[in-house]
């Protein structure tokens, strides 16, 4: 029975970078990665069933706080689910670890995004380009008509840093 949180971490992060790369390219996070992640954290925590109960107390108070935020429109709702399903793997150490480097990736991502702002507007990315070129053109692209940050890659960056400190 070890060896399920080992695997367990080696799928949330693979997930994360998937949930990452999806969300730059469609600002969507799917109801299905987010279950995945949730069962992934849930099969962890068996292991130990009062850290379980422990930490669905905490997510139930954290989907409460952050219900709170998207209803300000201050959040998105996969961006909820995403740090909700997260969260349900983690003891109460392992959220307020989580928000905080989510908080920090959070802070590296608007921080790219306004340095965009005194970038020249590229033209389309013609056929071939590279992936940094065409994501550029994209991403600017999106800036100008005041598209929402991707936040899910801060969730995902947040979320990957409190797996691999947690160690396995």
């Amino acid at each position: 029975m070890s060896w399920i949180v080992p695997v367990a971490s080696v799928l949330e992060i693979l997930l994360l970078l998937y949930v990452a790369t999806i969300d730059i390219a469609t600002r969507l996070i799917s109801n299905e990665i987010c279950l995945a992640l949730a069962f992934l954290g849930i099969a962890a925590q068996l292991l130990a069933p009062m850290q379980l109960a422990q930490a669905l107390i905490v997510v139930a108070i954290l989907f409460l706080v952050l219900l709170v935020i998207y209803q300000r429109g201050m959040i998105g709702g996969g961006d909820v689910k995403l740090l909700v399903a997260l969260a349900i793997g983690l003891p109460l150490t392992g959220v307020i670890q989580l928000l905080t480097a989510t908080a920090l990736a959070g802070g590296v991502l608007a921080a790219l995004h306004l340095m965009m702002r005194r970038l020249p507007q590229p033209r389309l990315a013609p056929a071939g380009s590279s992936l940094i070129r065409r994501v550029y053109a994209v991403e600017r692209w999106r800036h100008l008509r005041h598209a929402p940050l991707p936040y899910g890659v801060a969730i995902a960056s947040g979320g990957i840093w409190t797996i691999l400190s947690k160690g396995f």
